[in-house]
């Protein structure tokens, strides 16, 4: 039977109800008996003992919220009597120790990804195109429309066939029957692409590479470096229209930063050198074509798991993200890390609360300045700007129960696990160290997500409460609901139900290990996650400065 409450950790002095709680129904927790004062909703939090004005709200065993009121024994924590409060942190190291997870089953298991010559092994094969400047991003949508149909990669518009009906429906029957049609989403045929071993052509465009700050143009050329160094992207075509801050000489520097070696077939092409659109667009099209068919040689082989590196990030989350899926994830991430692969934990917004904990897990102490360092300057922009991290919380997470930014990124914590953290990078590095690292992101999903696969994650993890439809152009990502009823209303976005933790039918471990096992299908080509199917190629770089 599924319980009515849980104490996240032992320290913590409220309950999460995992159901729906009347009020005046008395609560047995240990010792004691606790009558509710109020109606409380499942996901919510309520007091297990009187506190005090100003006293601090604790869950996952940490400082989340500061009482505004005295809130007696039942009472449901609100935005209206506490609010955002965190313990303070500095860079230096405390102890800690880590106890590997069995992994003994995954040891010799392999996937099947695209081995790449630096070393690094895709989970897919895709060919990019991707202007350096807006002003780009018209050819880069003609060469797109050149493409996609007539290469096989094209997705139907089902909805093309309803709109049909309607136009039929009107003519005949005026405008009142339109409601009353029924339309059945058309299933894809099946694969006609003319490349077998190319799993897509990504056209990237975006809003920046001219006009902003420098640091701005610099960080885009960093990322555009890190996607085309991505396991996943076999080749890339490069659209510059010449006299952008965002220069192709900055790009083929970030590039060599990152890999020094790169040697993966990469046309750049700069409109005022090439003259007219159509010499432009004739010689993209013509060399992006011959690269698409050097690409096509590719074949996957097996691989060690160890080569998987997967980004761990959240989105949409709920009251019973931190119990449910983000552990999984984070179960996930400590398999990964023991195997000798790479995780990525992102989204800096969301770890504010719990920034000691995770300095104190820092090998170096180099990463715990380093990360302590980001965090601080990241606070402080965003408070000079009337927007501090207390201001995280979305309408939705509130909704939901994630009240203050520290119950939301004590829980969103949890993703990254328990394994040590090897290091630290700010947005545009790429990852080089096995086992965890932590990526400077904002908390905006697709901003994220896009720094991730900007960092070499081959694999995304995606955790939702409420549902969120995200995903990235060349990273699979792999939705994961932290409850069942979010699983059963939008099956078309979720991959991985996490909600049989919340019932008590399933552990934590066993969880991980279950999604583990998808995660191998997914990097093999066998399964693709719904974000894929969907075609939902979200793409936006971060902005840092202000626009000029």
């Amino acid at each position: 039977m599924l319980k009515k409450v849980i104490q996240i950790n032992s320290l913590d002095n409220v309950l999460v109800a995992l159901k729906d709680l009347k009020s005046g129904e008395t609560i047995e927790h240990e010792d004691k008996s606790i009558t509710l004062i109020n109606e409380i909703k499942a996901k919510h939090k309520f007091t297990i003992q009187e506190i005090d004005i100003g006293e601090h709200i604790l869950m996952y065993g940490t400082v989340v919220g500061k009482a505004l009121k005295n809130l007696p024994a039942g009472a449901a924590i609100t935005t209206e009597n506490i609010e955002h409060a965190t313990n303070t942190f500095d860079a230096k190291r405390g102890s800690y120790s880590w106890k590997a997870p069995d992994v003994s089953k995954f040891t010799n298991r392999t996937f099947n990804g695209y081995h790449r010559k630096d070393g690094q092994v895709g989970t897919g094969n895709y060919w990019l195109v991707i202007p350096l400047v807006f002003c780009e991003n018209r050819n880069v949508d003609i060469i797109k429309h050149a493409f996609l149909e007539e290469l096989g990669f094209a997705k139907p518009n089902p909805f093309k066939n309803l709109v049909k009906q309607m136009k039929e429906t009107i003519t005949i029957s005026g405008p009142d029957k339109i409601e009353s049609l029924s339309f059945e989403n058309a299933a894809n045929t099946g694969d006609s692409r003319f490349f077998d071993n190319v799993d897509g052509i990504k056209f990237l465009t975006h809003q920046g590479g001219c006009g902003g700050t420098r640091q701005d143009a610099e960080m885009l050329c960093a990322l555009i470096a890190g996607y085309l160094n991505n396991p996943n992207v076999a080749g890339g075509t490069i659209l510059s229209l010449g006299c952008q801050n965002a220069q192709v000489a900055l790009l083929e520097k970030r590039l060599n930063q990152i890999n020094p070696q790169f040697s993966k077939p990469l046309v750049i092409l700069e409109q005022q050198k090439e003259g007219t659109e159509t010499a432009l667009l004739t010689k993209a099209i013509t060399k992006t074509f011959l690269g698409m068919a050097e690409a096509n040689l590719e074949q996957r082989k097996p691989a060690p798991l160890s080569k998987l590196c997967i980004g761990l990030e959240c989105g949409g989350s709920d009251g019973f993200s931190g119990i449910s899926a983000n552990p999984t994830l984070g179960h996930v991430s400590d398999i990964l890390s023991a195997l000798g692969g790479k995780t990525i934990l992102a989204e800096f917004p969301e770890l504010c609360g719990v920034e000691q904990e995770l300095i104190n897990r820092c090998e170096q102490e180099s990463s715990a300045e380093k990360f302590a360092g980001l965090m601080k300057a990241y606070a402080g922009v965003a408070e000079k700007v009337g927007s501090g991290f207390d201001m995280n919380p979305s309408p939705g997470n509130i909704k939901d129960g994630l009240i203050t930014d520290a119950i939301k990124s004590a829980g969103a914590a949890k993703k990254g696990g328990s394994s040590p953290i090897m290091d630290v990078l700010d947005y545009g590095e790429y990852v080089q160290k096995p086992g965890l690292n932590l990526l400077c992101t904002p908390g905006n999903d697709v901003e994220s997500t896009t720094g991730l696969a900007g960092s070499g994650a081959n694999i995304i993890l995606f955790t939702t409460g409420l549902g969120t439809p995200t995903g990235n152009p060349i990273t699979p990502v792999i939705k994961v609901s932290s409850n069942s009823e979010l699983a059963a209303k939008m099956p078309d976005i979720i991959d991985f139900d996490t909600g049989k933790i919340i019932t008590g039918e399933k552990s934590i471990e066993e969880s991980g290990e279950q999604l583990m096992e998808m995660i191998i299908k997914v990097a093999s080509g066998e399964v693709q996650p719904k974000a894929v199917i969907l075609g939902q190629d979200d793409f936006i770089p971060w902005k840092r400065g202000v626009s000029l």
